[in-house]
């Protein structure tokens, strides 16, 4: 017999899909969704149909867009082309842009590679990166994946990879604890590790 009648339960368990939501943080969403208004709920439930709907994913930077086409982002004025700062996710590419100091652009591998999880260059949006350095318009590739085995496995990968090209290819010189995220570090601490990048020539 299930612990809750089955909406809610249905709800928990919808709940406990998202990363880090455990049982009990489950039904305490359960519960306060319980307690909206029709409106407010209405407006949850677009929220979410939304975002779904309304995000795509830029054909350039492989992040995330409000159109079809370019990221602001890509299409904006006065961004450095020349610059590519490569990430994991789109969430660092919105943490990244904090550094008030950094106008080159993105490009969002979509993970990192990690051989005990089967995910290879091939799963990852390298090809895509070759493509935009391929162009010519590329002179310096900044490496911020996440300060982890694969993140930094990924950097080598990409560092090796790029090394024909010519090009100035970079690693954030992390004022980060290894294991961290970049999705949580500070603004200042960003703003050093981009200041104290490091070359892999």
């Amino acid at each position: 017999m299930a612990e809750y009648i089955a909406p809610i339960q249905r709800l928990i368990e919808e709940f406990r899909r998202l990363p880090g939501v455990g049982a009990k943080t489950a039904a305490r969403y359960a519960f306060a969704t319980l307690n909206l208004t029709d409106d407010e709920a209405a407006r949850f439930a677009d929220a979410i149909n939304g975002v779904k709907r309304d995000v795509h994913k830029c054909p350039v930077c492989m992040g995330l867009s409000s159109t079809s086409g370019e990221c602001d982002i890509c299409a904006g004025e006065g961004r450095d082309k020349s610059v590519i700062c490569v990430v994991e996710s789109a969430k660092d590419v919105m943490v990244m842009e904090k550094v008030r100091g950094y106008r080159g652009v993105y490009h969002v591998l979509g993970g990192s590679l990690s051989p005990l999880d089967n995910i290879t260059p091939a799963d990852l949006t390298v090809k895509e990166l070759l493509l935009r350095v391929e162009s010519g318009e590329v002179g310096e590739i900044i490496v911020a994946t996440n300060p982890t085995p694969s993140g930094d496995t990924t950097a080598a990968y990409l560092a090796r990879i790029l090394e024909p090209y010519g090009i100035t290819v970079s690693r954030l010189a992390y004022g980060i604890p290894v294991g961290g995220d970049i999705e949580y570090a500070d603004e200042v601490t960003l703003y050093r590790a981009m200041e104290g990048r490091r070359s892999f020539n």
